[in-house]
């Protein structure tokens, strides 16, 4: 009589453990089919941007559009807006890397869950849905007009670092918090200061997410157009790298997204034709600055927590994949 007892109580556990592998998989697979349809719907858009622009752009593109500003003067080019988009990123990346690096450390390291540090979290979130054309009427307002400063470098570098520093310091922010806090423990244990810990041993290991959201941040200032029209207006020259003009006299700057914008609907064909070969270089120089990114957060993994993840082969991270799932359906049954 004891036999039965004990083989209905030996395939109780069997038929449930088959059941929760079971359940498992079919949670895996849905999850994987939500994740590729995600990936889907985010690709798509994007090739359909570079079929469309870049497709336009390289049957009237030629290598003379390089060397050649807008004006015309021996050929028709995008050299000057070119030039003046870099000058405008190489300005932003100073200025609003400055605050928003700074920021996100205070955030970090020193804010703590105060009321002041909270108002700050909550006045850079309401600086980010701010739209674009507001900066610019602020600041053609403020600096064009109030100021005097009129059309010119520094107006346009200051709008563009506003309208990105709330991206940088909650960048710089996540990626201090992401640091294990033995680290943190283990400088401190070693007497050292707290200036002395933040630079030697916490940034070191955030500079991967901090460079990427100091990069993507200078991906979305070179996509602007509405803020410049207001603070930077468009010149067919070169600029003149006068940071501020005066009551008489105008510095403005040219830049590629003036050019996409602003010649799609000239009645001259060779003029019309800029705008995409605008377009085209606007995708290159941001695809530049994303693969630069990542390259450079390559270099900089030295000291990264997860750098011991990072450097797993395939075949180990599957091993991890594999034992974090649970046990599999032959070694339940």
């Amino acid at each position: 009589m004891s036999t039965p007892a004990t083989t209905v109580r030996r395939s109780k556990p069997h038929v449930g453990a088959r059941t929760i592998a079971r359940r498992r998989l079919l949670i895996d697979r849905a999850w994987w089919t939500i994740c590729s349809l995600g990936l889907i719907l985010l690709a798509v858009p994007v090739l359909w941007i570079l079929i469309a622009v870049v497709g336009k752009a390289v049957t009237v593109f030629h290598w003379s559009v390089l060397t050649h500003t807008t004006s015309g003067v021996g050929g028709y080019g995008i050299a000057n807006a070119l030039v003046g988009t870099l000058v405008l990123a190489v300005g932003v990346a100073i200025v609003a890397g400055l605050v928003g690096i700074s920021g996100g450390i205070y955030l970090a390291e020193f804010g703590g869950t105060g009321i002041f540090s909270t108002l700050l979290r909550s006045a850079s979130e309401v600086l980010a849905g701010i739209p674009s054309i507001v900066f610019g009427y602020v600041g053609y307002l403020t600096l064009v007009i109030g100021l005097g400063w009129n059309l010119s470098l520094l107006p346009g570098v200051i709008v563009l670092a506003m309208l990105v520093v709330p991206y940088i310091a909650k960048a710089t922010e996540l990626a201090l918090n992401q640091v294990p806090s033995a680290y943190r423990e283990g400088a401190e244990a070693l007497g050292m200061s707290k200036p002395y810990l933040l630079r030697k041993v916490v940034f070191r290991s955030a500079v991967p997410g901090v460079l990427t959201g100091l990069i993507i941040a200078l991906a979305i200032s070179v996509g602007e157009t509405a803020p410049l029209l207001y603070t930077a207006g468009f010149t067919n020259a070169y600029p003149s790298f006068s940071l501020i003009g005066t009551h008489q006299n105008s510095h403005p700057i040219g830049y590629l997204t003036y050019a996409a914008y602003g010649f799609i609907e000239d009645p001259t064909a060779v003029v019309r034709n800029l705008a995409y070969d605008a377009s085209m270089v606007l995708i290159v120089l941001v695809l530049v600055l994303i693969i630069a990114s990542r390259v450079i957060v390559r270099l900089s993994q030295k000291f990264a927590p997860n750098r011991a993840v990072a450097n797993l082969s395939r075949q180990d991270r599957r091993k991890m994949r594999e034992l974090a799932k649970g046990p599999s359906t032959e070694n339940a049954t």
